[in-house]
């Protein structure tokens, strides 16, 4: 059932503006101990007030855990993380974080790695390439974002040790991704990740599908919550029988506190950090979160209460 968190604090060492949008914060342990391991593709979690949470990638080196280092982008249509983490955190900020967590990390059985990023979506692979230095397994970056200033970290991407292994594609001048080329000539044990706008991950989710990749070889991770679709639906809380409407466009986690019908745990709402694991009693779910494994979603024994959905029109929680 659902992932445990332990929570922490941290201040704010650094805070660089990587792009017109993009902010990179150092955050380091205000006792000065070491923070909690990691590995490439991980993230934590960062609590802000008014009840706001948002998962953010590690993009610094695992090996070198006398701090971590995240990046932000302000977003236009933001619950007001992004704008908070922007406009009120600063040198000297004391904020509190989950440990971390990772639900994208680098398949060990891999022959090559292939990753493409798009955007903040650059974020993950960051510490994925410190953890691939000296790997005797092939790697191969690809970035692409819409215009040389919003691509962020790409000086030291092109001046660092991976520089060979990088490829940067830049819509205003023309330098686009070629997926179907790139997938046509992977090695048969090739494994392929990418993070980054909805549009770029069901791009080259459809592209890897048409070359005759295997889905067990493509790995991807969205943040941002999938919107909620789909048509109303009635919700039963299995303990007390109470039954609520969830409408169209609101996710069952707001249905369930917009009448405060039950006590809910939820860290992230986005779909990634378990804590709002809930198992199903009755029906079936749409399931939009990352957090779960395909055969899992398929068993229907849970459900993340911030972005899932019911398939039908009535749907039974154990809560």
């Amino acid at each position: 059932m659902a992932n445990t968190y332990q929570m922490f604090s941290v201040r704010v060492t650094a805070v660089e503006q990587a792009t017109p949008q993009i902010k990179r914060f150092t955050l380091a342990r205000e006792d000065g101990q070491p923070m909690p391991a990691f590995t490439g593709g991980s993230h934590v979690i960062v609590q802000m007030p008014g009840g706001l949470s948002n998962a953010y990638s590690l993009m610094s080196d695992p090996r070198d855990l006398s701090h971590y280092q995240i990046g932000v982008r302000l977003e236009e249509q933001s619950r007001g993380g992004s704008a908070f983490m922007h406009q009120q955190v600063e040198v000297g900020t004391t904020l509190t974080i989950s440990t971390p967590n990772n639900l994208f990390a680098l398949d060990p059985t891999a022959g090559r790695h292939v990753l493409i990023a798009g955007g903040i979506g650059i974020t993950p692979f960051l510490s994925q390439l410190h953890e691939l230095e000296g790997t005797a397994v092939p790697y191969e970056l690809h970035y692409a974002f819409r215009s040389p200033e919003h691509g962020a970290f790409q000086g030291e991407l092109a001046d660092g040790p991976h520089a060979a292994c990088v490829r940067f594609y830049i819509d205003s001048l023309e330098r686009r991704l070629d997926l179907a080329g790139l997938f046509a000539s992977l090695e048969a044990d090739a494994h392929v990740y990418v993070c980054g706008p909805k549009p770029l991950i069901d791009a080259v989710i459809e592209g890897a599908k048409q070359a005759g990749i295997a889905e067990s070889r493509v790995h991807f991770e969205q943040f941002a919550a999938a919107p909620a679709s789909g048509g109303a639906f009635t919700l039963v809380l299995g303990r007390s029988g109470r039954e609520l409407r969830v409408e169209e466009g609101m996710t069952i986690i707001q249905a369930i506190e917009n009448v405060k019908a039950a006590q809910v745990d939820c860290l992230c709402r986005e779909g990634v950090c378990g804590t709002c694991e809930t198992r199903i009693l009755e029906g079936e779910a749409e399931h939009f979160d990352q957090y779960l494994s395909d055969e899992e979603k398929a068993s229907q024994q849970t459900l993340m209460l911030c972005v899932s959905r019911a398939r039908g029109e009535r749907l039974v929680i154990d809560l």
